[in-house]
């Protein structure tokens, strides 16, 4: 049996928002975008280059998702982003609105850092060793 995850969803409050700030901000790849009607979309975007996990952008729709968005793991890291290029990548991020809590910093496994995205999740941005 061989078994992957395919996507994780992302509570974003506006479709077209979202994809301009992941997409045309930060780089990722828009990997679908098909319209249900009804206000209703399945938008996949990736990690550039990245032929894994998928995000699936879900936009909020109740009162209990609006509530989720940027604090969808309770205040912790939600994503942890790879890159071959930590500094490239740093400062394409900040330009793009992120906002890094720390100093990027070298640990034992990489060079890592935390960011805010534009919605209020925490991300890693880590170049492994």
């Amino acid at each position: 049996m061989t078994s992957r995850i395919g996507a994780v969803t992302l509570v974003v409050p506006d479709y077209d928002e979202a994809i301009a700030h992941y997409c045309d901000g930060l780089g990722f790849d828009l990997v679908e975008d098909t319209d249900f009607g009804g206000g209703k979309r399945w938008v996949l975007i990736a990690a550039p280059g990245s032929s894994g996990t998928c995000l699936l952008l879900g936009k909020a729709t109740t009162p209990e998702q609006r509530q989720r968005v940027g604090d969808q793991t309770g205040g912790r890291v939600f994503l942890i982003l790879h890159t071959d290029d930590f500094d490239r990548d740093h400062a394409r991020f900040s330009a793009a609105g992120a906002v890094f809590t720390e100093t990027p910093r070298d640990e034992p496994y990489g060079k890592v850092c935390v960011f805010r995205d534009r919605f209020g999740n925490l991300w890693d941005l880590l170049q492994p060793r």
